[in-house]
């Protein structure tokens, strides 16, 4: 089967892994995936224009403008040769809901912008898709999309990293989270070592901080952060960022708050734990327990005497380092490519 995502590519940031991923997966199995844009553009991707051969279309969708997805892009001709029943529309950002803010996040600045953008996805495909275990509305059922390659997993060797924390991410409505991390840091800032942020957003603003954003979209706190001796790097590509993940002994897992509110899965989800570090998850008890199982409460930051927490990972590194193995057993045989692959299949013969 040929499958064409239809998707605004950006090697820093967003899904590009999971695109790459695919391609690969794909191709051992026997089947394509294509992105759709000019061949030329290249970088390790297999772009491609031929819409005609495409058994199916897939609408991956982060970033709800519909702009970004107009870069020579002929939505006529892509919906003139592939038939609504093999279009798929996958919403990764929550964007097909009601107007929804949460502690300065939104999907949305306000309902008429909702009902836009829904009325966009509705024109695509009957199947709408979110990466998330409960969807909000009736008509959208659950692909997680992002998935788990096995072949990423490196060694859990952690008492010679170079830094106690790394977060690898950019500062898209992740301040709160991050401070969140930081100020349990804090308290014991003389134990942990070097700490680390890698993206765009830390120390200065990021290129998308403009006017018309929320505040909460790029906020940050560059004292703070030269106070507490934190080091900030760039932006790295999405093939970089498991290899940097793993120069810290723990890398907080950490979204912007409507994707806590919507119970979302990113690519981060599912990378940090082939890295050599141990993941610290932010998220609610309940979510870490339905992606990971049981066992992975332990590593979650508490809210009472979270420094206890981060102190205990850097003093136990191989108590957690076992939990970690297993929890990676669990995602290679549940999360992994091919099983997306199969599932996205299905979806489109459905």
């Amino acid at each position: 089967m040929r499958l064409m995502f239809v998707y605004y590519l950006k090697e820093d940031r967003g899904s590009a892994q999971d695109i790459f991923n695919y391609a690969q997966i794909a191709r051992a199995r026997g089947h394509e995936v294509a992105l759709y844009g000019s061949p030329d553009k290249g970088h390790g991707f297999n772009y491609s224009l031929d819409v005609a051969s495409a058994d199916a279309v897939i609408f991956i969708f982060e970033w709800p403008d519909p702009s970004n997805y107009c870069d020579n892009l002929d939505f006529v001709r892509l919906l003139e040769r592939v038939p609504r029943r093999r279009r798929v529309v996958v919403d990764c950002d929550g964007a097909y809901n009601n107007a929804i803010e949460i502690v300065g996040d939104r999907n949305h600045p306000d309902e008429t912008a909702s009902r836009r953008w829904i009325d966009v996805c509705d024109s695509l495909s009957d199947k709408i898709f979110q990466p998330t275990l409960h969807p909000q509305r009736p008509n959208v059922r659950s692909f997680l999309f992002h998935a788990y390659n096995p072949g990423w997993e490196q060694p859990l060797e952690l008492r010679d990293n170079e830094y106690g924390m790394v977060y690898v991410g950019n500062n898209w409505f992740r301040w709160r989270g991050l401070q969140r991390v930081l100020q349990a840091i804090e308290a014991v800032r003389d134990r942990v070592g070097r700490v680390c942020l890698v993206g765009n957003g830390w120390d200065s603003p990021a290129p998308w901080a403009k006017p018309d954003l929320p505040e909460d979209a790029y906020r940050t706190d560059v004292e703070y952060l030269r106070r507490l001796n934190i080091d900030i790097r760039p932006p790295i590509r999405f093939d970089h960022v498991i290899e940097y993940m793993g120069k810290g002994v723990f890398s907080p897992v950490i979204y912007r708050p409507l994707f806590d509110r919507l119970q979302l899965v990113t690519c981060r989800t599912f990378e940090t734990l082939a890295a050599n570090t141990l993941p610290l998850f932010c998220q609610d008890a309940d979510y870490v327990e339905d992606i990971y199982g049981s066992d992975a409460l332990e590593l979650m930051l508490p809210d009472e005497r979270p420094e206890e927490k981060i102190l205990d990972l850097i003093c136990r590194t191989q108590y957690y380092a076992d939990i970690v193995l297993g929890i990676r057993r669990r995602l290679a045989k549940d999360h992994s490519y091919a099983a997306r692959l199969e599932a996205l299949i299905e979806i489109v013969k459905s």
